[in-house]
């Protein structure tokens, strides 16, 4: 492994105890703001969106626990230094869940008829999002969930980054409209489609905060011209 992305021994032990809290709360976290409003837990869309999300999820930590565990750590850091990115990451949270709890109640309620075709064109797209995010992992070590300049870091202008700026929320973009229908709710549209707004937010004031100190990004901007979705933003 190149020295760049080693760890001590301890550090990686923190590093799994951390991984396995967090990722051993996610089905249950998961489970209370869908199962509980649905009322039931006869509900096939939840489970097989959760298998879309949780295996793949395995598999990628397993890789990078493998192949650059540094970056995993970086990515296991939650708390924002930046005031607007905090609020806009609490705002886009409160969204977040209120969708997922949408999802409960119109299966409860019955307030949606998704045909079972489109909801697994839904998980498929879904998966197809997580590949995307996937390889922006492997292309970019420095894909933090927070905005912050890392020592040595640089810009990435290769692979997905040629296309756009931030294929990483396009995916999540992809990711967060397929949700809805993959766990058979068109009414829980309704929250998700104003997270593409949270998202647009977010990359201007990163944007401005990448350009100000980041060497080179501002090149990478005039050089690639489209932030999220190609030939329109």
């Amino acid at each position: 492994m190149n020295k760049e992305y080693e760890m001590t021994s301890q550090e990686m032990k923190a590093l799994k105890k951390k991984i396995a809290i967090r990722f051993s709360l996610i089905p249950l976290f998961l489970g209370l703001i869908i199962f509980l409003p649905a009322g039931t837990l006869i509900f096939w869309q939840a489970y097989t969106y959760f298998a879309i999300l949780v295996i793949p999820m395995v598999l990628v930590i397993f890789y990078f626990l493998n192949k650059d565990p540094k970056f995993l750590e970086r990515r296991t850091r939650a708390k924002e230094k930046e005031k607007k990115q905090n609020l806009l990451s609490i705002f886009s949270t409160v969204i977040f869940l209120s969708g997922f709890i949408i999802t409960g109640l119109d299966h409860r309620f019955a307030w949606s008829n998704v045909l079972v075709y489109i909801v697994i064109t839904a998980d498929l797209i879904v998966l197809l999002s997580y590949l995307i995010i996937f390889f922006v992992f492997k292309q970019n070590s420095y894909a933090s969930r927070i905005i912050e300049i890392n020592e040595n870091q640089k810009v990435i202008s290769t692979g997905l980054y040629r296309i756009v700026r931030h294929p990483m929320y396009l995916g999540i973009l992809i990711m967060f409209l397929a949700t809805p229908i993959a766990l058979g709710s068109y009414w829980a549209l309704i929250p998700f489609v104003v997270l593409p707004v949270i998202l647009i937010l977010r990359i201007l004031n990163e944007e401005k905060i990448l350009s100000d100190s980041l060497e080179g990004y501002h090149e990478y901007c005039q050089k690639t011209r489209y932030r999220l979705i190609p030939f329109i933003w």
